[in-house]
């Protein structure tokens, strides 16, 4: 039997990441966070931008750079903003990917923090880099289509 979608809650979009990666693939994965870090993360408190993710000898799956602030109530139990965290996954799906990151010029990058259900949950990108030419036709493209909304009735 198939549990209904949950109530999904956007807190982040990593714009940038569709910018700089042509995104082929996406997975949802869980994220291993202590007390405070949920707290700052419900408070929208948290930024993905330079975050990226390997997947180390043990086959797990660790983000690095996330900046999750320090939870302004936390005290003495307060987190370490950019300590590396453990990513939930499968470990059949671990393997498949680190398959795929193998090949030249594939990468795992964050593309959106969201609460589903009250957990937080990382939606991550499979992508490969785009260079200049690929970035100037995308940006093109996307201001023929303001200009075609602009005259459409």
């Amino acid at each position: 039997m198939k549990k209904a979608q949950g109530n999904i809650k956007i807190i982040l979009k990593n714009k940038k990441a569709f910018h700089n990666y042509h995104i082929l693939d996406r997975f949802e994965v869980g994220i291993a966070l202590v007390g405070t870090e949920i707290k700052s993360i419900r408070n929208s408190k948290v930024n993905i931008g330079d975050a990226f993710c390997k997947i180390d000898k043990n086959e797990e799956l660790i983000l690095f750079n996330m900046n999750i602030s320090t939870y302004e109530k936390g005290g003495y139990s307060n987190h370490d903003p950019l300590r590396p965290r453990k990513l939930l996954m499968h470990k059949r799906e671990i393997r498949r990917l680190k398959a795929k990151l193998q090949q030249r010029g594939f990468t795992l990058v964050p593309v959106s923090v969201y609460l589903k259900n009250g957990r937080a949950k990382l939606e991550l990108g499979l992508g490969k880099g785009k260079d200049t030419a690929d970035k100037r036709e995308t940006l093109k493209k996307r201001e023929a289509q303001r200009e075609i909304s602009k005259f459409k009735f």
